[in-house]
C-alpha cells in the first residue's frame, strides 16, 4: 500500500511540473506572426527533436522492491566505500574500519549481475541501460571497464549496453563517449541517471546545462527520442534548492524550477542547429540554436550594455527582424529600448542591457543568465 501511494504521489508531481513547463503564463513577447528566421532551417518533421525529450527526473525509491539492478556499479573508487552496501565481497565487516576492499567487485557485477541481466532484458525486447557511472570514476576507467571481457563468458559488458549511463559530468565529457561508443555504435544513446542534486544551488545551473546539452545533441546526429536524457537527482525535497515543495499548502517550484519552465516557454519549438558565426563581446558567452521560426541565443554576461555579433544573416538585411531580452530566471522580457539592432558591415550587430541587479548574485563572480530570441516579422505587422 505505501508503495502504490508513493508512486500515485509521484506521478502526481511529475504531472504538475509536466502542467506548468506546458503551459504556465510567464510574461512573454507578443510578437506576431513570426516567418522563419532561415528559411528551411527546421529539420523534417519525422526527425524533429524538442528541449522537452532531454529532460528527465530521478528521485528517492519508494520501496526495497524499487532498486533497477545496481547504482554506480564502479568497483573502489577516490572517496568511496571499500564495499558496496548492498553487495558484499570477501572480508566483508559492518564495522568499516575492518572492512577491506572488494578487489573483484567489477569482475563479479559484470559475470554474475550485468550480463545475466541484461539477458533476461532483452529477451523482452527491452533495452540495457548501464546503471550509472559517477563522476569521481574517471572516464579511461569507464572505458575499461565498458570494454572488459570476462574470460568466464567471453563477452563485453559493451555488447550487453544499449544506452552508456553516467552521473554529474559536463557536457563536454560526453564528446568521447559519443566518438567512441554511440557515433558508429554499437551504443543506442548517452544518458545521465544523475544531475542537478546540490547544483542546483546555482540558478544557472540546469538551464545552462540542458541548453549546452541541446546544442551538442543537435550536433550529433539526434535521430531518436531517447537518444540523449539527463535526469534530475532528488528533484523534490524540502531543501531550497530542490526543484519543488511539496507544501502545505501545495507544490511549488523553486528558481531552478522554474528555470525549466523559461527553457520550454522560450525554445519549446522544433529544434535545429545553428550554425552561423556567432560572437560575444568582452565579457560575454554566447550559445545558439533553432527553435521553431525563431533564433534563441542563451547569454551570459556582467550587468551594463553588452553585444553580440552575429554572421550569415545578410539576407535579413531588407527584413523587419524583432529581438526580446528575457531572463532566464523570471521569464520576463526586457523594455524594448533595452535592444537594439544594428549591421557593421556582413555581420547583425545585437546591443542588450543587463540589469545592474544579475539574476545570478550568489555565483562568483556574479553574473546574468538570459535569452536573446531573434525572429523575422511580416512587413507592416508592429
Amino acid at each position: 500500500m505505501d508503495r502504490v501511494k508513493t508512486r500515485a504521489g509521484r506521478r502526481r508531481a511529475l504531472r504538475t511540473i509536466a502542467a506548468l513547463a506546458a503551459g504556465a503564463a510567464a510574461p512573454m513577447s507578443n510578437i506576431r506572426p513570426a516567418l522563419a528566421l532561415i528559411p528551411d532551417a527546421a529539420p523534417p518533421c519525422g526527425r524533429a527533436r524538442r528541449m522537452t525529450e532531454l529532460i528527465g527526473t530521478n528521485g528517492w525509491s519508494g520501496s526495497a522492491t524499487d532498486l533497477q539492478i545496481w547504482n554506480e556499479a564502479a568497483g573502489e573508487l577516490s572517496g568511496g566505500l571499500p564495499q558496496a552496501t548492498f553487495w558484499h565481497g570477501p572480508e566483508f565487516s559492518t564495522d568499516q574500519k575492518r572492512a577491506k576492499p572488494y578487489e573483484r567487485a567489477m569482475q563479479d557485477y559484470i559475470e554474475r549481475i550485468h550480463i545475466p541481466a541484461a539477458r533476461i532484458i532483452r529477451s523482452y525486447h527491452a533495452y540495457v541501460v548501464y546503471g550509472g557511472w559517477p563522476d569521481q570514476g574517471g572516464l579511461a576507467n569507464f572505458q575499461r571497464w565498458l570494454e572488459y571481457r570476462s574470460p568466464a563468458l567471453n563477452e563485453r559488458m559493451l555488447d550487453w549496453v544499449d544506452y552508456i549511463d553516467t552521473h554529474y559530468l559536463p557536457v563536454a565529457d560526453l564528446e568521447s563517449l559519443y566518438q567512441q561508443y554511440v557515433k558508429n555504435g554499437p551504443a543506442r544513446g548517452i544518458w545521465q541517471t544523475e544531475i542537478g542534486n546540490e547544483y542546483m544551488k546555482d540558478p544557472h545551473y540546469l538551464p545552462r546545462y540542458f541548453f549546452d546539452l541541446a546544442v551538442w545533441a543537435l550536433g550529433r546526429n539526434w535521430d531518436d527520442p531517447d537518444k540523449y536524457l539527463s535526469m534530475i537527482y532528488h528533484w523534490d525535497g524540502y531543501e531550497p534548492f530542490r526543484l519543488t515543495h511539496r507544501g502545505p499548502p501545495e507544490r511549488t517550484c523553486n528558481v531552478s524550477g522554474r528555470t525549466l519552465i523559461v527553457l520550454r516557454q522560450t525554445a519549446g519549438g522544433h529544434l535545429a542547429s545553428f550554425s552561423k558565426p556567432l560572437q560575444g563581446g568582452p565579457g560575454v558567452a554566447a550559445n545558439a540554436l533553432l527553435s521553431g521560426n525563431e533564433l534563441v541565443i542563451q547569454v551570459s554576461s556582467s550587468a551594463g550594455w553588452q553585444g553580440i555579433a552575429i554572421g550569415g544573416l545578410q539576407a535579413l538585411r531588407s527584413r523587419t527582424v524583432k529581438a526580446d531580452f528575457i531572463d532566464a530566471l523570471s521569464g520576463e522580457a526586457s523594455a524594448p529600448g533595452n535592444v537594439a539592432l544594428s549591421w557593421d558591415n556582413e555581420l547583425m550587430q545585437v546591443r542588450f542591457k543587463v540589469p545592474d541587479q544579475v539574476n545570478g548574485a550568489g555565483n562568483y563572480p556574479p553574473g546574468n543568465l538570459a535569452y536573446l530570441v531573434l525572429r523575422r516579422v511580416a512587413q507592416g505587422v508592429a
